[in-house]
């Protein structure tokens, strides 16, 4: 069966075409800058890669691009559409309605619809990604597979805010978390890899990248996770601040700072690049704290301090703590970062390799000492693999038809 991986975002759409069940990927691309006057299509089929540039105007006309270069006879991986069977997409808000992936009907969409509010900035181009999908590919199942989703198994004491009552009845704020198609991927993943039931495995999973969040895992679910009403919550990540003091805003607003101005403040001027001036990029402040720059230095000193107060959190709610995994781009390719996390915590049973902890970037593996209590591990993320899967099973389960049969629970 081929399967379809979508991730449209406000002007591009990502994808992945799978064989499934084998989980092989066929082709792979990036359409940007939809609605420019000169939109790019880098298409990967294999080590061939084709680029396409012209006017796009919207993501229906993209996913009629998209479409095309999969079908076509030079650089296409499939002979016709009709191959496509399922298309899974990647949805950033399920609310608390949905506690897995689900088969999209005119029902989900309009749920979906009635989650933008919590997440403007996606939601509704997720929604034009799907909408696009089923308008070109009406006989494939359509699949919907949400961020949020992993992590509404977080009991009440942890999603609660200490906020009026009220504000959660009416405007249903409480902490939903973020990541969790990552989370549970390398969760699952790390059970493979130790030899455990996924249900067995007590894990902190931390996705560090550009947007980084970590989550506590027991018993093969998420109990609590650092991203909370919104991905401002948590770590200190490239451009956002993570947790601070909300008073601070007030005290700001007072300043003269106005509603779009501290919004711009927290989410795109603070994190790594507040802090040093000069990159939100872990790689260039690794190099530049390495020639000097006492501010780099700082900032990846501050991003490994919170890494590792989550880490001393989350070991509260974990008894025994099997493993800490290290994901995404800084995860996976920092020695760096990972070092300095598990600095000094022999105490608490972490004990890094610093042989292995220098493997390759990338790779997967076990990075803990051999006398570790806790088996550290690094594991790329792969969210894709991760929606191609779930948009097979539902697939298979609705009997290959685009009827949806409930909100199933894929955690």
């Amino acid at each position: 069966m081929k399967v379809l991986v979508i991730n449209a975002g406000s002007s591009s759409i990502k994808y992945q075409l799978y064989d499934m069940p084998g989980g092989q990927v066929v082709a792979r691309g990036v359409l940007e800058r939809i609605g420019d006057k000169l939109s790019r299509l880098t298409h990967r089929r294999g080590s061939e890669t084709s680029t396409r540039e012209e006017a796009v105007v919207n993501h229906e006309a993209a996913m009629q691009r998209i479409l095309q270069i999969l079908v076509d006879p030079r650089v296409g991986a499939i002979e016709e559409l009709a191959e496509i069977a399922t298309v899974g997409h990647r949805v950033v808000h399920g609310g608390e309605e949905f506690t897995g992936s689900v088969v999209v009907d005119d029902r989900v969409l309009a749920s979906i619809e009635k989650f933008v509010d919590l997440a403007p900035l996606h939601n509704p181009h997720n929604l034009v990604g799907i909408r696009a999908a089923r308008n070109k590919l009406p006989g494939a199942v359509q699949v919907a597979c949400f961020d949020t989703a992993f992590h509404t198994s977080l009991p009440e004491v942890a999603y609660r805010y200490a906020l009026p009552y009220e504000l959660y009845e009416r405007y249903h704020i409480r902490r939903y978390g973020f990541h969790g198609t990552s989370h549970r991927y390398v969760a699952r993943r790390a059970a493979s890899l130790m030899g455990m039931d996924k249900y067995q495995l007590n894990a902190i999973t931390c996705h560090l990248g550009n947007g980084c969040s970590m989550a506590a895992i027991r018993h093969g679910r998420s109990v609590d996770t650092s991203m909370g009403f919104t991905p401002l919550e948590g770590l200190v990540m490239g451009t956002r601040t993570g947790d601070f003091d909300p008073a601070i805003l007030f005290y700001l607003a007072d300043k003269g700072y106005d509603l779009t101005s501290l919004n711009s403040l927290c989410n795109k001027k603070s994190g790594l690049l507040g802090i040093s001036g000069v990159s939100n990029d872990m790689r260039t402040l690794e190099q530049l704290a390495h020639e000097g720059n006492a501010r780099a230095r700082l900032a990846v000193e501050i991003f490994c301090y919170r890494v590792r107060k989550y880490i001393g959190a989350y070991m509260t709610l974990l008894n025994p703590l099997d493993a800490i995994v290290f994901t995404g781009g800084i995860g996976e390719n920092s020695p760096l970062v990972r070092r300095q996390v598990c600095q000094d915590l022999d105490h608490l049973g972490i004990r890094l390799d610093p042989q292995g902890n220098e493997m390759g970037r990338g790779r997967e593996g076990v990075i803990s000492a051999a006398d570790s209590d806790v088996c550290l591990l690094v594991i790329p993320t792969n969210e894709e693999e991760a929606i191609a899967t779930d948009a097979y099973e539902l697939s298979v389960e609705a009997g290959g038809s685009a009827k949806a049969k409930g909100h199933w629970d894929r955690t």
